[in-house]
C-alpha cells in the first residue's frame, strides 16, 4: 500500500495473512505511517460495498488531525491487523461496538460505553 506522499510502514509484500476476508477500513497515519499501536477502534454501520465499519485510531489525534481527510486511508482489515495483531479478537464485535485500550489494565482492550 503506497500513496504519493506517504510511506506506509509495510509493503503490500510484508503483509502477513492473519485476518483475512474482513473487508476494509479506515486508520490513521499514525498507526500506519508512523507505526503507534491501535489505542482506539470502533465499528460503525458499514458507508460502502466492501466495508467492515471498522475505524481505527491510536487515541493521539487531536480533533484538528481527524478532520483532516488526507491523515487517513482505507485499507484491508488485514493490513491493520498486522499493525497491531492485540486487535484481533475484538473483530467479530457488531456495529456499535468501541474499544480503548486501557493502561491501568495491563494495556489490555476494554470496552467503551456511551
Amino acid at each position: 500500500m503506497t500513496a504519493e506522499n506517504k510511506k506506509y510502514r509495510f509493503t503490500d509484500d510484508q503483509i502477513k495473512p492473519l485476518a483475512l476476508d474482513r473487508g476494509s477500513c479506515y486508520a490513521s497515519d499514525m498507526i500506519t505511517v508512523e507505526s503507534f499501536k491501535v489505542g482506539f477502534l470502533y465499528r460503525q454501520e458499514p458507508e460502502f460495498e466492501g466495508d467492515s465499519g471498522w475505524r481505527f485510531l491510536t487515541g493521539f489525534e487531536t480533533d484538528k488531525y481527524i478532520d483532516d481527510a488526507s491523515n487517513f486511508a482505507k485499507f484491508d482489515v488485514n493490513w491493520i491487523v498486522n499493525c497491531d495483531p492485540e486487535i484481533l479478537p475484538y473483530l467479530d464485535n457488531p456495529a456499535g461496538s468501541a474499544f480503548g485500550r486501557d493502561p491501568s489494565q495491563g494495556n489490555r482492550f476494554i470496552e467503551v460505553k456511551d
